[in-house]
């Protein structure tokens, strides 16, 4: 069970990410990003970490040692191959925000598409390292047009 979850979640995203990287940024395309690719691995997101917490799912190590507060808590969360699996589906799920909200910004700023491939890509390999990138590059420009958003 875990690994097809695994497998359609890194489908999912990667189908995304091939989209908002590649295609044009048409409103329905930004919206099934959004909806159909954020939206969807939120709800399996919600879904797996409310089974393995409640113990709908295979458990987390040995009983009552997963919570968030500790780091032997959090080991024990990723000790099962469903905790492995939901901890990905998070993972994907706000990169895939971010680099949805990095792509809208770009295009709002005026950046060409070649120079948000590589950040969208290093978001999506790396996360905060795509993250950090765009902060700093968008800087500039964003004090030049005045504003912050």
């Amino acid at each position: 069970m875990w690994d097809t979850a695994f497998g359609m979640a890194n489908l999912l995203a990667l189908i995304m990410w091939s989209a908002l990287i590649l295609l044009p940024r048409w409103p329905a395309l930004l919206a099934a990003v959004l909806y159909a690719g954020i939206g969807l691995l939120c709800l399996a997101y919600s879904v797996g970490v409310i089974g393995l917490l409640s113990g709908a799912f295979d458990a987390a190590g040995p009983a009552g040692s997963a919570d968030f507060t500790t780091i032997e808590g959090v080991r024990a969360i990723f000790a099962s191959d469903g905790g492995v699996t939901i901890g990905w589906i998070h993972y994907l799920a706000f990169d895939l925000f971010v680099g949805l909200w990095i792509a809208r910004d770009a295009d709002a700023k005026g950046f060409s598409r070649l120079i948000q491939a590589p950040i969208l890509l290093a978001t999506f390999l790396a996360g905060p390292l795509g993250l950090l990138l765009w902060l700093a590059i968008r800087e500039k420009r964003a004090r030049e047009q005045g504003r912050w958003r």
